[in-house]
């Protein structure tokens, strides 16, 4: 499918990769992996064109269709969400536009006659055949199951993409790539702004996906969920293994081991012939011995060991001051944009040490309810904070603040005061800024290293209660941990909004779940709250999966109601087998008009039993929705 051969890449005369050659191929779903910096997003952008590489070459079929989520997108103003997400059909728009324009024809034309008049018809009966096989007649209910997976709710369908955080325009865009039917799909870092429904969802398409996918992803969780692959860019090399990245890392140091090993062994024969050559040399009668004994270590494969690039950030975060018991307390907080209400009457109380997180889907306040409690949004209702409080606080768009035209040392002098200037150099230096690398500019830095960035600025003031709004985001795996492990160590109070369950796991003992303007409280991690989410909110229905529910999940119905909602999955389930069957049956269909339309047609009743299968079709999404909304009653 692609073929990549002695790829090259190089920035102000420093590789990024050198003389690279790999494969991809259907079903392959490769991880990417790499410290920030490797050249990961820059490997996406040579597969998808957007960039040349200085040498190499990259093979691929001229048909091949390939699809690019990027980290930075940009939206055409005015258009609804249905009306970006059919974007992504650009061929089935253009047929329906001709449509139009051929219906307005045959509206205001009379002369019914004419061979002008036949020819149109012919025209458009060539042309709504063609729109059909395209799957113009079912583009509009994938996109709607599409951007249901991946949080829309029906409301929001004609909504303007202006009104949404750049959060939710991604997932627009995420759509827009799902329903394009690539061959090849290029993701880099789809799940930064997803929640943690929305990556399930993410991983169950993905799983299904028939082409090859190649994923950069800083999510140990979803790369181990959904790759079968490992691609680690490392010093300028490559190692690549058929292995999720968990086993990828196994598998990969015991090779290191194995390495190691023969390494030891071949060294210890090396010195004994050298040791043999020196005592041979000695004598004439063994010079020929010698010489031979030369020849054969000249011709001796060294073993190399594949390097490891183990260098990561060294981080602390100390604690300022000792505040109050309470830190936080917050009655009757509300936050309104405009109409759409994002928090309604919300109390919290957060006490000293406390390690707490905020979840829950994209838009419902998490984020706007650490910007109140940093003092960056103004809103209704009382808050206080305790005795002592210093708030240190990283904003999820916090690399996006620094100036592009700084350099990394320029950032932090600028952001230093007259105590802490002075170790600025040490800071960055345990950030990775060493060297020439304090030099760069902000502008040529990967988002990973503007994180570190952004990060190394928080250490230049004192707090003691730390907020962090998304910090893995763009963070590389070995990074992250480096992250995790000083925030488990942090002896202060924590405020940490995520989607990373990785991340989230075991490192707060406290959770807020947002949803529908208020939050709620659970007395454990993130493992707890999905156990409890599993259970109390059906979210296998959200994830249009069926699963049976037993009488102690829901004790306050009634025997009727439990047999009636039994029922109902079991239709649903129903349904979807029949819906899933027949669009497979449709899509065969079509794939066959297109290779073999004449023997196709002339089968006997066959327009008959295709357009009944159509219709069969749209009637079982009809029972589909009804039955959803039914069940969503309970």
């Amino acid at each position: 499918m692609l073929n990549i051969h002695n790829l090259s890449i190089s920035f102000q005369g420093e590789y990024l990769f050198e003389d690279i050659t790999f494969k991809l191929g259907n079903g392959d779903r490769v991880g990417l992996i790499g410290k920030n910096g490797a050249g990961k997003s820059t490997m996406l952008k040579i597969l998808s064109k957007e960039m040349e590489p200085d040498s190499g070459q990259i093979a691929a079929d001229k048909t091949l269709k390939i699809g690019f989520l990027k980290q930075d997108i940009d939206f055409v103003l005015g258009r609804t969400v249905l009306e970006e997400s059919y974007q992504a059909f650009t061929e089935i728009k253009e047929i329906e536009a001709k449509i139009e324009h051929i219906n307005t024809q045959l509206a205001e034309r009379t002369d019914y006659e004419s061979e002008a008049y036949h020819d149109l018809m012919v025209e458009l009966s060539d042309i709504q055949h063609q729109y059909e096989i395209l799957g113009g007649y079912n583009y509009q209910g994938e996109t709607e199951k599409i951007l249901q997976g991946l949080g829309f709710k029906r409301e929001d369908f004609n909504k303007l993409t202006d009104t949404f955080s750049g959060g939710w325009r991604m997932r627009i865009e995420l759509a827009k790539l799902l329903l394009q039917n690539n061959d090849v799909l290029l993701l880099d870092e789809p799940t930064n702004h997803l929640d943690i429904e929305s990556i399930i969802w993410l991983e169950s398409f993905l799983k299904n996906y028939s082409g090859a996918v190649a994923i950069v992803s800083h999510d140990k969780m979803f790369l181990d969920n959904v790759t079968n692959r490992t691609i680690e860019i490392s010093l300028g090399r490559i190692y690549d293994y058929p292995k999720p990245y968990t086993q990828y890392l196994v598998l990969r140091e015991e090779i290191r081991t194995q390495q190691l090993a023969s390494q030891k062994n071949q060294q210890k024969q090396i010195e004994q012939t050298e040791k043999l050559i020196e005592k041979f040399r000695a004598k004439a009668s063994k010079a020929t011995m010698a010489q031979s004994l030369i020849k054969k270590l000249d011709k001796i494969d060294r073993i190399e060991v594949d390097e490891d690039d183990n260098s990561v950030m060294t981080l602390n975060f100390p604690v300022s001051i000792t505040p109050g018991k309470v830190v936080v307390e917050a009655n009757n907080i509300s936050k309104n944009y405009g109409d759409i209400h994002v928090l309604s009457d919300v109390d919290l109380m957060i006490e000293r040490d406390i390690k707490t997180a905020f979840v829950g889907q994209n838009g419902q306040g998490k984020s706007t309810l650490a910007k109140i409690l940093v003092g960056d949004l103004k809103h209704d209702g009382e808050l206080k904070l305790g005795h002592n409080v210093q708030i240190g606080y990283f904003a999820q768009n916090q690399a996006e603040y620094l100036d592009g035209n700084k350099t990394v040392l320029d950032t932090m002098i600028d952001a230093a005061n007259e105590t802490n200037r002075s170790k600025v150099r040490d800071i960055l230096g345990s950030f990775l800024f060493r060297g020439e690398e304090a030099d760069k500019y902000v502008r040529v830095l990967s988002g990973g290293e503007r994180n570190r960035l952004a990060l190394a600025k928080l250490m230049l003031q004192p707090f003691n209660v730390l907020i962090m709004d998304e910090p893995t985001n763009h963070l590389d795996i070995k990074s992250k941990n480096v992250l995790k492990d000083a925030l488990q160590r942090f002896e202060g109070t924590l405020i940490l909004v995520s989607h990373d369950r990785d991340f989230l796991q075991g490192l707060t003992s406290t959770l807020f779940e947002f949803k529908d303007g208020n939050i709620k409280k659970y007395l454990g991690d993130i493992d707890y709250y999905l156990e409890q989410r599993n259970v109390e909110n059906l979210r296998e229905v959200e994830k249009r999966t069926v699963v049976k529910t037993e009488a102690k999940e829901t004790p306050k119905q009634s025997y009727e109601d439990q047999k009636k909602q039994k029922s109902l999955n079991n239709r649903l389930s129903n349904c979807e087998s029949k819906i899933a069957q027949l669009e497979k049956d449709i899509k065969d269909i079509d794939v066959e008009l297109a290779v073999n339309y004449d023997e196709t047609v002339a089968k006997p009743n066959f327009f008959e039993q295709y357009q009944a299968k159509k219709d069969k079709l749209e009637q079982l999404m009809e029972d589909w929705e009804n039955i959803t909304l039914q069940l969503e009653q309970f």
